[in-house]
């Protein structure tokens, strides 16, 4: 495929992400005429339209959706040949792209990445935020930070140890309603948490027996809302430990009574076992991240 058939792509892959021509165009950094004469020789090439208008802007065709996922597949490709090609070859120097989810990535990952960069100015680092696993075979990521075991082959895999979940809330919370003495005492007081029950958190209490999770005050499924709530005060939450402990203003209750752990694994594709950049990465973080544990 020559440079400008992937182009068309690409753009392809803006208009269905933004809905418009002028939303692609600015993501794009391109003019809309162009944008708009790249879905027209995709459209020539199908031999059928790809989008329809409508109030809502630009509605893909069954046929533009089917091709999402074969231009996402060029899409990581192309970033991996670049990343590749950015490499030095004795040196710690281009760019490494790391998958992780929200609160790693917010609220671990600076920490350990800071001084891997400054020792190595010439390495560049990518996050992608996600809760989703990111595959590494197809190289949408060069390392990525799992909470389920990797099943896949071909992967160098460290597997880092539990993360202790615990319950925590502001001082001042804990002054106002009282430290709760168990679990089921949380309930009776403002609480935190999910607004729907997920598989990990279900299937971690039904190994405790018939616990039961609150039902709580405030509710969302982002963890990084739920620890801004705790931390503003809201009520009572559950975050991982080593982030509540290291933070001042909030105490832990229930110390050891809070059965819920989350596993964590690092992972990369064998083949980048000998890139100095990935290695360095991959040995920080699997060093950083076991001491954010311990």
């Amino acid at each position: 495929m020559d440079r400008t058939s992937w182009d068309h792509y690409r753009t392809l892959l803006a208009v269905l992400d933004t809905g418009t021509l002028s939303g692609a165009a600015r993501r794009l950094g391109l003019t809309q005429p162009t944008v708009g004469r790249h879905i027209e020789a995709l459209e020539a090439e199908a031999g059928q339209q790809l989008f329809t208008r409508s109030q809502r802007g630009l509605e893909p065709t069954d046929t533009a959706r089917a091709m999402r996922h074969l231009a996402e597949g060029m899409a990581a490709s192309a970033d991996a040949i670049r990343r590749t090609a950015s490499e030095s070859r004795n040196s710690v120097a281009g760019t490494v792209r790391i998958s992780a989810s929200d609160v790693i990535a917010i609220e671990v990952l600076p920490e350990i990445l800071a001084p891997l960069m400054a020792a190595h100015p010439a390495l560049d680092i990518e996050v992608s935020v996600s809760d989703a696993v990111e595959d590494i075979l197809a190289r949408k990521a060069d390392i990525a930070l799992r909470m389920v075991e990797p099943k896949q082959e071909a992967l160098l895999v460290r597997n880092i140890g539990m993360i202790p979940i615990g319950c925590f809330a502001r001082k001042e919370v804990i002054e106002r309603f009282g430290a709760p003495a168990t679990l089921e005492e949380v309930e009776k007081r403002p609480t935190i948490g999910f607004d729907h029950e997920l598989v990990y958190i279900r299937e971690a209490l039904d190994a405790f027996g018939d616990l039961k999770m609150p039902a709580f005050d405030f509710r969302s499924d982002s963890n990084l809302a739920q620890l801004a709530a705790i931390r503003a005060g809201c009520g009572f939450g559950f975050c991982q430990a080593p982030i509540g402990r290291r933070d001042p203003r909030l105490e832990e209750v229930l110390q050891g009574q809070v059965p819920l752990s989350l596993p964590l694994w690092v992972v990369m594709h064998e083949d980048l076992r000998h890139s100095p950049r990935c290695r360095a990465v991959f040995d920080a973080l699997v060093k950083g991240l076991k001491a954010y544990i311990a």
